[in-house]
């Protein structure tokens, strides 16, 4: 406990006897603790909590799994590791020097960028060697992956504007005329685009009483304010949702947006025009370049509009109060499943913290287009996820929401909850976008959900046996199995076959 108390203490900036003035407690009784020679006992461990706000399991070896789990792919690459190295010791490393081993993780992964990377700079015929090397997604990724997902500055903003504009849950017409104000104080107007070439008719400037209606009937979540006009600009292309152009200060929407969305898109907006935290954010960061700084942007500002949809006391207050019921949540903030699932999964706040949930979308092919953890849930860097994995499911089965209790190949336990989400086009021509949603916590969190009921929890016995993918998973039995394993060597007899293709 320790190495922990002492992490605590630094992040706070926080001498040993302040601390040890904080709680009550001799300034040589805290040197003990932080050197464990002396164990941190539950009266003393119930006075940090509520002095610093932390979850007792800050203390728990569970919130090492994420590191231990990427410190195993380090030491899984023959290249840098040609002897195996026991679990017992990683874990120690992991548990008393978790400092060392992130170095250890973090150094890996620049090696890894540069040796997968270097075939395709060397080889490149458009790019520069640079650009090759350049992965802005993954940087972006590591950057929310390093804060669990969860910004506290920005969500503590994004809520208080919440309160001043006063908002009002499961009524997005009265939001939308409250961020339509607001964005009007910044002196920034509101236009309706299409997102082709067709030109339509403008609607009358804010004030009018004479609002011409739209050439066709209007959509069920036609905007309700007059100050929203309808532009002869297009948004540039066909699949765009949203524009600002800065130097008009004209805020364009895709006119087939509902009334949510457009709502989403503006408090985006707001999240540059109100604050400067998220500038901070990125500049603190330090990207690599101009595309993951603006890739990292653009999810920071999303993260705000969702906290300012969603506020962080009343979203959570509803969350515990209902099981974590993700359509009635839906429901009462007005947002898409999509959107409710990611809020879902930034619920850390230090006092006031929710389920930690991993939150992953995947299409058809596997490809995993988001992911975001507040657990130790790893996914690997080596290959793709596992097919036996509830998320896949769900595409047999589109808009049925699947449950889903998987057993890690080191015996860590989770519960998943997925189902299907269509992003439906606005033209013919457009296809359709189908992803599975996926969150998952550890099986321990299980019971606070609405989706556990029926389920018996205690039989771990019967759990899907899952992996973080083929090339780093350990089960060697897999029927599924669709590389053979990285860190094993590779016998196959030509007289002898099995269900297991790498048996």
């Amino acid at each position: 406990m320790g190495s922990r108390l002492r992490q605590l203490r630094r992040e706070r900036d926080l001498s040993q006897a302040s601390l040890a003035e904080t709680l009550g407690l001799s300034p040589s009784y805290v040197n003990q603790i932080e050197h464990d020679v002396r164990p941190l006992t539950v009266p003393v461990l119930m006075r940090i909590t509520e002095a610093f706000g932390v979850d007792a399991t800050f203390f728990s070896r569970d919130d090492d799994s994420r590191l231990l789990a990427e410190l195993q792919d380090v030491v899984l690459d023959k290249e840098l590791c040609p002897s195996p190295v026991e679990l017992q010791e990683l874990s120690e490393l992991v548990y008393n020097h978790p400092s060392i081993a992130r170095t250890i993780v973090d150094m890996h992964r620049r090696y890894c960028n540069v040796r997968d990377k270097l075939s395709l700079a060397t080889d490149t015929r458009h790019r520069s060697s640079s650009e090759a090397l350049a992965m802005p997604h993954e940087e972006v990724r590591d950057f929310f992956y390093a804060r669990q997902n969860y910004f506290d500055d920005i969500d503590k903003a994004a809520e208080k504007l919440a309160r001043d504009l006063n908002l009002q849950r499961a009524n997005n017409r009265s939001t939308e005329e409250a961020l339509v104000t607001r964005l009007h104080s910044h002196g920034v107007s509101i236009h309706l685009a299409q997102s082709t070439d067709i030109a339509s008719p403008e609607i009358t400037p804010a004030g009018s009483t004479n609002i011409a209606p739209p050439p066709q009937a209007a959509p069920a979540a036609a905007p309700a304010m007059s100050s929203i006009r309808r532009s002869h600009s297009n948004l540039g292309a066909d699949t765009t949702q949203h524009r600002f152009d800065a130097e008009t200060r004209r805020l364009y929407l895709a006119e087939e947006l509902s009334t949510g969305q457009r709502c989403f898109r503006m408090a985006t907006e707001l999240a540059h025009l109100e604050h400067d935290l998220v500038d901070k954010a990125i500049a603190d960061a330090g990207f690599s370049g101009e595309a993951a700084a603006a890739l990292a942007t653009r999810g920071v500002a999303s993260y705000f509009a969702a906290a300012l949809l969603m506020p962080y006391t009343s979203f959570h207050s509803e969350a515990e109060r209902q099981g974590y019921d993700i359509d009635y949540l839906r429901q009462v903030f007005g947002m898409g499943y999509e959107t409710t699932c990611h809020r879902l999964s930034t619920l850390q706040r230090p006092g006031l913290r929710g389920i930690p949930f991993t939150f992953v979308r995947v299409d058809r092919a596997g490809n995993v287009s988001k992911r975001q953890s507040a657990t130790g849930f790893h996914f690997s860097n080596s290959g793709g996820t596992c097919p036996l994995w509830n998320v896949y499911e769900t595409f047999s089965d589109p808009g049925t929401i699947k449950r889903q209790v998987a057993q890690m190949p080191d015996g860590r336990t989770y519960f998943w909850v997925a189902r299907t989400v269509r992003h439906r086009s606005a033209h013919y021509t457009q296809p359709d976008k189908l992803f599975s949603i996926g969150l998952g916590c550890d099986i321990r969190h299980a019971h606070r959900t609405v989706y556990s009921q029926g389920l018996d929890l205690s039989n771990l016995g019967a759990a899907t046996p899952i992996g973080v993918g083929c090339r780093v998973c350990s089960r060697s039995h897999c029927a599924q199995r669709a590389f053979p394993q990285i860190h094993a060597e590779l016998h196959i007899d030509a007289h002898r076959s099995s269900v297991a293709p790498y048996d």
